[in-house]
This record gives C-alpha cells, structure tokens and sequence, in this order.
C-alpha cells in the first residue's frame, strides 16, 4: 500500500515543442547542398510525397546533418537523479533541470522504485522505510535552518525530479540508438522508449527506423550483446508499439 503524499513517482513525457515543419526545413537543407536554384525555388518545387521520400533517403546514406535544423524539446516528470545523471552525457543537447539547491524536499518527497526492488515485498519495506527516514530528516535539517542547498546532500540517487530535454533530431537518432538498446540502464530505456514514440509522430519519416542498432541489422554490441535482437526488432518494427 502507497503511503499518503510519498512514495512512487511515475514517468510522463510530454512533447512540448518541435520545429515547425521541421521535416521540409530539412529536406530543404538537403536540398540545396546539391542545387543551384534559390531557396524560394526549391520550397515551391518540394511536394509533401517527395519530402518525406527524399527524407528517408538522407537518414538512410547518413546525411544527417540537416537534421540538426530540427529541434525537439520534452518535459519529463517522475524519473529519478540517477537518470539525469546518465541524460546529461548527451552534450549535444540543452537541459534544464528541477533545482535541489532552491526547491525543498519535505517528509513526503516522492521517489522512484526499481522493478526488482517492488517485486520483493521484503526488499519494498526496507526501501521505503529507508525513504521514509531520509525525508524526516531533511525536514528535521530544514526545520534547524540548514538551507536546501545543503540539506540536499541526504537526498539519495532516486529522488524524484523533473527535466525539460531539447535535442536536434541528429543527435536524436544517436540518443535513441544508444538509449533505447536492452543494455541501456531500464529507466533511461523507458524514458528513450517514450520519448520515440512522441518524435514518431512528430517527424515520421526521420524517424521511422530510430531505435537501438539492432532493430535495423546487426547488433553493434559485439560480445556484449543481449542475444534478444530477434525479439527487439520485431518490437521496433510492429507499428502497434508506437500508437
């Protein structure tokens, strides 16, 4: 049973903001790397049929810098400090971030639990529990006026936060690839899994063959490979999954 006002956070990712006809800017970028007519031209010229065609083909022989005049901005709620802390790797990319040093934490401060965690009631106990403690004596360390700056130091890896994310649809493509692959940490994977089916349908033909390498061939993973590609391609590949 959850306690009132604490306890499980739950993940929500909102596509807040993309580039406005963010597809034919592209095409168009591409476009006029190979052509001498003016850009007015071009726009006239390029049908919705051939834009997203002529997309498809730059993804697919790896032209993809004119991706990056595509941009992609996520709010995401409910994931933990040990995920941001992965997310952030991604330089490519602006990030803004809850603050700990000027937002306090009270006794009912929520927080993510891992899967293997949840499944064991005996393990569950002792994490809230050890949730639980940590919450009182934030509060305990704010009620003494320590400020949130350092009354933070007790917070643990899952404390709960929120981040808004903006990525070009280049970086992306890399992100996903990275991110959604079974080797992946399981809430970063979750996040890049939902985050996918968002920029699908924003941007449906840049990314309609996003996802971790092995859903596109071969596993890049070598010796570390999870032996699942089968089963990870037919998860990318079924439509259905992206609804």
């Amino acid at each position: 049973m959850e306690k009132s006002g604490s306890r499980k956070a739950r993940l929500n990712v909102k596509l807040i903001a993309n580039t406005q006809d963010g597809e034919l800017v592209s095409a168009l970028a591409a476009k006029l790397c190979y052509s001498d007519s003016d850009i007015e031209g071009l726009k006239e010229k390029l049908e919705v049929k051939e834009q997203s065609d002529f997309i498809r083909k730059i993804v697919s022989i790896g032209h993809h810098s004119v991706l990056e005049h595509l941009n992609f901005t996520f709010g995401v709620e409910g994931v933990s400090r040990a995920l941001t802390h992965q997310l952030v790797r991604h330089r490519i990319a602006s990030f803004s971030q809850k603050s700990q040093r000027y937002v306090g934490h009270g006794e009912s401060f929520q927080y993510i639990v891992p899967k293997t965690i949840e499944a064991d009631d005996r393990l569950l106990a002792e994490y809230d529990s050890a949730m639980d403690e940590i919450g009182k004596i934030y509060d305990r360390l704010a009620k003494a006026g320590v400020p949130a700056e350092d009354a933070r130091y007790i917070l643990p890896n899952g404390c709960e936060t929120k981040i808004i994310i903006t990525m070009n649809a280049r970086e992306l493509l890399h992100f996903f690839s990275v991110r959604c692959c079974e080797r992946a940490q399981w809430e970063i994977r979750d996040m890049s899994f939902e985050m996918l089916k968002l920029a699908k349908k924003a941007a449906p033909a840049v990314f309609e063959n996003a996802g971790p390498g092995c859903s596109r061939g071969a596993c890049p993973e070598g010796a570390f490979t999870c032996g699942k590609s089968k089963e990870i391609r037919e998860k990318f590949q079924n439509p259905k999954n992206f609804l």
